[in-house]
């Protein structure tokens, strides 16, 4: 009986360890993998669309930036892709055969990050739901964030992830909404004109301190946005546009 009893506790907790697991990888899923249809979703009516902001096809269009106290940093492209990456609908056709490179020379180990900015802020119209981009981290523990600006001029980051992968990933990160309309990320407003709501302004890499040595490379691809277009497709051919 009492062999019994031990199996069945045994069994018992097997299973909850295990159900403890899986609900922990599926909100790691999560959180690697948001879902743009419920980011903010107050309403049925949304017109989500995943859109191109950045195929990384143009060289100077990005600059790479680090303390001169810390190091020497250099971007460029190189040819390549993605063998995992899928076209946009539509956009099959379009050019897509280059990657952007960055190359850290590290002075010596500590706390180091270095910014990789588009020349300039990069506009996503309607409602920036997530925001993507495949990244080659080298299998280092660095930690990557999106930096953007809202409606109001103020900047944000959003954490992207951490580097310690090896080959391609793609990264993704959910936009929180406004809580109230005043505050937070703010994409839309009665009091504005009709200017995009999002800007891409670039990436910051914050490095680990044990790891910010030598020489590290990394390389950029495909930034996307999925966004809600529902106000900009319904919007009256007649209306007036509030940007004088």
């Amino acid at each position: 009986m009492k062999k019994l009893l031990t199996v069945a506790i045994a069994l018992a907790l097997s299973a909850a360890v295990f159900a403890q697991d899986n609900n922990r990888q599926n909100d790691n899923e999560s959180l690697a993998s948001p879902d743009p249809t419920v980011v903010g979703n107050d309403s049925a009516r949304q017109a989500l669309r995943e859109v191109s902001v950045d195929r990384y096809e143009l060289e100077g269009s990005w600059n790479a930036h680090i303390s001169p106290d810390n190091g020497v940093i250099n971007a460029r492209l190189f040819e390549g892709n993605p063998l995992a990456k899928e076209p946009l609908k539509g956009e099959e056709d379009a050019e897509d055969s280059k990657v952007l490179g960055i190359k850290v020379e590290f002075f010596h180990r500590g706390v180091n990050s270095f910014f990789i900015k588009s020349a300039r802020p990069i506009p996503i119209e309607g409602v920036t739901k997530t925001i993507s981009l495949w990244v080659a981290g080298r299998n280092m523990n660095h930690e990557m964030y999106v930096l953007v600006q809202d409606y109001n001029g103020n900047n944000f980051e959003l954490f992207l992830g951490n580097l310690g992968f090896s080959g391609w990933k793609k990264m993704s990160v959910a936009v929180p909404p406004t809580p109230d309309g005043e505050h937070g990320i703010i994409q839309s407003s009665a009091y504005h004109g009709v200017k995009p709501g999002l800007r891409i302004v670039g990436f910051r890499v914050d490095c680990n301190p044990m790891l910010a040595r030598g020489t590290y490379y990394m390389y950029l691809d495909d930034l996307r946005a999925v966004t809600d277009l529902y106000d900009l497709e319904n919007r009256d051919e007649d209306d007036m546009n509030d940007d004088w």
